[in-house]
């Protein structure tokens, strides 16, 4: 470490701090002017004097240090020759988050069609939801041992903390796909567009959180909005509608438990979504098998085969693929972005998969309906905003 003294500083010095040596006849000692001396320090430590400090008698130094003060500057020599990180500049940051966006809605869209391709030629939610945990966590398994991906170092308390995560995580993910086999596409998604109030009611009424006005203020559109779609839906089920709303209930408790459960745990957003996956399809299971079985499974899948022929293979690899793939992108998105730029991202991804299953799936709708679509988006655009 040096010690450098400057003359411009907050350091007052007292005559006892100084040490006067004799000089030689050759160097008499000026009567007006005396010269701060090195001190000796242990090796590896020097004190440097950039600036001689003149004084014109030994009794004024307490007046001239008080009038004059000194600061002593200090700092690792070695911090100096360590590299500077480079600054990410901003337009590759930008690049960056809409490589992400892209991808996620890319990936969420395609899942999505195949999804609802698979779900009306087969009608069996809790098969197919339990293929996309399979697939996906075969997936992973197979990345970590091939080294693609490093594996995460996990002990019991992180499995025993990411329980309560993976049960709330696998009743939003079969509650929506239930209301996708009886409902549009952009349907299921209009009334999802409806988490943030329950979000705000649960966070209120059972943790005792508040919210400033604005937060309150945008769950007004939010609920307006799903009433008016709801109201207004051609094919109208109660069931695709519960379910909507029981998974949007359950992904709130999901990350509520996840926000109070994973802090401190050093896992990254892929492999924290990996182990999520695992375990939720070791929860789901034995209830798929109860609630609906192989007989039911075989049945459905000759008919299937019957009538879609080998492609239905495709499509169903396909859903089960893509609903990982743009789960994990998300997640790692997490690592990268700000939570209120994930949100709007979210809400856009929405807005793109409304509009392309219409677009695909000829939806029909009205415009009263539409405008209750736009109105719930709106409210969630503006609910992300509040939040922040």
């Amino acid at each position: 470490m040096i010690c450098s003294v400057k003359q411009s500083v907050t350091t007052t010095i007292n005559g006892s701090d100084l040490f006067l040596r004799k000089r030689s006849p050759a160097h008499p000692i000026q009567r007006s002017s005396l010269f701060l001396p090195v001190l000796r320090k242990p090796q590896g430590f020097s004190l440097s004097v950039s600036k001689p400090l003149h004084l014109s008698s030994a009794e004024n130094l307490s007046l001239k240090a008080r009038r004059d003060p000194i600061k002593c500057e200090a700092y690792d020599a070695a911090d100096s020759s360590k590299p500077v990180e480079p600054v990410e500049p901003e337009a590759v940051n930008k690049v960056k988050i809409g490589v992400y966006f892209a991808t996620w809605w890319a990936l969420n869209v395609v899942f999505n069609i195949y999804n609802k391709k698979v779900l009306n030629a087969y009608p069996y939610p809790w098969l197919t939801s339990t293929l996309s945990l399979a697939c996906g966590s075969l997936m992973m398994l197979i990345s970590w041992a091939t080294r693609i991906a490093e594996a995460p170092k996990t002990d019991f308390e992180f499995w025993k903390t990411l329980f309560p995560v993976a049960v709330a995580h696998t009743i939003g993910h079969v509650a929506a796909t239930v209301s996708m086999s009886k409902v549009a596409v952009s349907f299921t998604h209009i009334i999802k567009s409806g988490e943030p109030a329950f979000s705000v009611l649960v966070s209120r009424f059972l943790l005792g959180e508040s919210f400033p006005v604005q937060v309150y203020l945008s769950l007004i559109p939010i609920i307006g909005g799903c009433a008016l779609a709801a109201v207004t839906e051609l094919n109208f089920n109660m069931i695709g509608f519960m379910g909507a709303m029981i998974s949007n209930l359950a992904f709130v408790f999901r990350n509520i438990f996840s926000k109070r459960g994973m802090k401190g745990k050093s896992v990254s957003g892929m492999n924290y979504y990996a182990c999520l996956s695992m375990l939720s399809l070791l929860i789901l299971i034995p209830f798929a098998i109860a609630v609906e079985g192989p007989q039911m499974w075989a049945t459905g899948w000759q008919t299937a085969m019957s009538q879609i022929g080998p492609q239905f293979v495709w499509w169903l690899a396909a859903q089960s693929v893509f609903y990982h793939l743009y789960n994990q992108v998300s997640y790692m998105s997490l690592d990268q972005i700000s939570p209120l730029t994930f949100s709007i991202g979210n809400t856009m991804k929405r807005i793109s998969v409304i509009v392309s299953s219409i677009i695909i799936f000829h939806t029909p709708i009205q415009p009263v309906n539409a405008l209750g679509a736009a109105i719930a988006v709106l409210g969630t655009f503006l609910y992300s905003q509040a939040k922040q």
